[in-house]
């Protein structure tokens, strides 16, 4: 079984994890990236991160929160939360989503939202790095039930930036919120198509 989450406080990472993430930078640095803007004005949110489509993603991902002065956290499954791997997946913001749970990935997640005072929750709604039609929607439900706003998050691999929108509050109406969602990215990387849902 994976350790229990300690929403008190941060573990100090291990030197193994150091050294990864100092590798990890120096790629992002050497790769010519750049975030631009600031970090987010609250201290729980549902990032957006969009669009998914390399495998370079976490190193964009890791580079990113690191310039913009944030802790971001992204889901994995529990299996991966044990032992020393364990403890290397919480380092790099890993939270365990335990698939044996009688509680649903959401559920999870809104209760993680609650135990917390600060929690930024990364999450690519495409669900894969190949192009899809139509966003999953775990992410907007997360966000609603626990009352946090969706945070859009991009990356523009032509100008090699990224950075975070203004906080989108949620109102239940899933169709409305994304048309904000969409306008946020068709400003910021008209020239990736996206689908953040059904709302046309």
């Amino acid at each position: 079984m994976p350790e229990p989450a300690d929403p008190s406080r941060d573990r100090s990472p291990s030197l193994v994890s150091r050294l990864v993430k100092q590798v990890i930078l120096g790629l992002f640095r050497l790769k010519g990236w750049r975030a631009v803007g600031s970090g987010p004005s609250v201290a729980k949110g549902v990032i957006i991160a969009v669009p998914h489509t390399s495998n370079w993603d976490f190193v964009y991902y890791l580079g990113l929160t690191h310039s913009l002065g944030i802790r971001a956290r992204f889901m994995a499954k529990d299996s991966l939360f044990t032992g020393a791997m364990g403890g290397f997946m919480r380092d790099m913001g890993g939270v365990p989503v335990e698939r044996a749970s009688k509680r649903n990935m959401v559920e999870q997640m809104v209760a993680e939202f609650a135990a917390r005072d600060r929690f930024l929750l990364t999450i690519a709604p495409e669900g894969t790095r190949s192009s899809v039609l139509q966003w999953k929607t775990g992410f907007y439900h997360i966000a609603v039930q626990a009352g946090v706003p969706l945070i859009p998050g991009f990356v523009d691999y032509r100008r090699r930036v990224g950075g975070l929108g203004e906080p989108i509050a949620v109102t239940g109406d899933y169709a409305a919120d994304m048309a904000k969602v969409r306008a946020f990215y068709e400003r910021e990387v008209p020239y990736h198509p996206l689908y953040p849902g059904d709302g046309r």
